[in-house]
C-alpha cells in the first residue's frame, strides 16, 4: 500500500523533531536545567534499560526527573560531548559522550538517546548505554 502522505509532512516532521532536539542539546550544553526542564513534555516517559535498581520504565515528567536527578547523584555524570543530533520523521536521537564518576572510579561512557517529540517536547526516550555492564555498575 503506497503512502498517501504528501512529501512535505515527512519533512516537516524531521524539521519539528530536529528543532526540539537542538533546543534541548542547546540546554544541556549549556548547563541549563530549567532550559533542561522545560524541553520535557508533561507526560514524558523514560525507558532506562540495565540491571541497576533505576532500571525501567518512569512515566511522568516528574518521575523521569526524580531519576535522571538520581542518575547524577550516584555518578557525579557530567557531558562531555554531544557528538551528533539525528532526527528523522518518527524519532530523533543524541550520540552524547558523558563522563561518570564514584568511589574514586572514572569512566567515559558513550550514549544513544532515542526520542518521540509530542506538541514539540520531549515525550518519550530511550536509553541505549555502549557499556551496560560499565552503567549498571556506577548505578548498583
Amino acid at each position: 500500500m503506497a503512502n498517501s502522505r504528501p512529501a512535505i509532512e515527512p519533512e516537516a516532521a524531521v524539521e519539528r523533531n530536529r528543532r526540539a532536539l537542538g533546543r534541548y542539546a542547546s540546554a544541556w550544553l549549556a548547563g541549563d536545567r530549567a532550559a533542561l526542564a522545560a524541553c520535557y513534555h508533561d507526560d514524558f516517559t523514560l525507558h532506562y534499560f540495565g540491571r541497576h535498581p533505576l532500571a525501567g520504565d518512569h512515566s511522568g515528567k516528574a518521575a523521569a526527573l526524580a531519576i535522571l536527578a538520581e542518575v547524577t547523584r550516584r555518578t557525579n555524570r557530567r557531558l562531555l560531548a554531544i557528538v551528533d543530533v539525528m532526527a528523522g520523521p518518527e524519532r530523533g536521537a543524541l550520540l552524547v559522550r558523558e563522563c561518570f564518576e564514584r568511589d574514586g572510579k572514572t569512566a567515559e561512557v558513550e550514549r544513544l538517546l532515542v526520542y518521540t517529540v509530542r506538541d514539540g517536547l520531549l515525550s518519550e526516550c530511550w536509553v541505549y548505554d555502549q557499556d551496560q555492564a560499565l552503567v549498571d555498575a556506577f548505578l548498583a
